[in-house]
């Protein structure tokens, strides 16, 4: 996985993510928070992990009106387009999707373990998880 930066969408997982959801809107990210939901998953690989943030990242934006993390001019007009109300239960799935990832059947962690940027990116996930609620 190519990853540029410790923001939800700074990995080609989350970019190519972020055209599934302009063409397909809120099913993509409901989407991508079933499989990481899903009680059958036994280990969260990291493109898996990287579409559940980037789909709580959106549903945040979304529901809290705060845009300034979505940096992709088309998923923009997407999330301004966009009635929070129609995705105000996602924040809770989107919650447990976060925690899953960041559990220790996950493998994002893992590898960011490994990286001088760790601690950013823990931030940036509690940044995510505050917003959420």
């Amino acid at each position: 996985m190519g990853t540029w930066g410790t923001g939800s969408f700074d990995n080609d997982s989350a970019a190519d993510f972020i055209r599934e959801v302009v063409e397909d809107g809120a099913v993509a990210l409901r989407e991508a928070l079933e499989v990481v939901l899903d009680p059958d998953l036994d280990y969260i690989e990291a493109e898996e992990g990287s579409r559940a943030i980037a789909a709580a990242e959106v549903i945040a934006a979304i529901t809290s009106g705060d845009h300034r993390n979505i940096t992709d001019d088309d998923l923009l007009a997407w999330v301004e387009g966009t009635d929070g109300r129609t995705l105000s239960d996602q924040r809770e799935p989107a919650l447990e999707a976060l925690e899953r990832v960041l559990g220790p059947d996950s493998e994002l962690p893992e590898l960011w373990e490994e990286s001088d940027d760790r601690r950013d990116w823990q931030r940036d996930v509690q940044r995510l998880r505050a917003s959420l609620g």
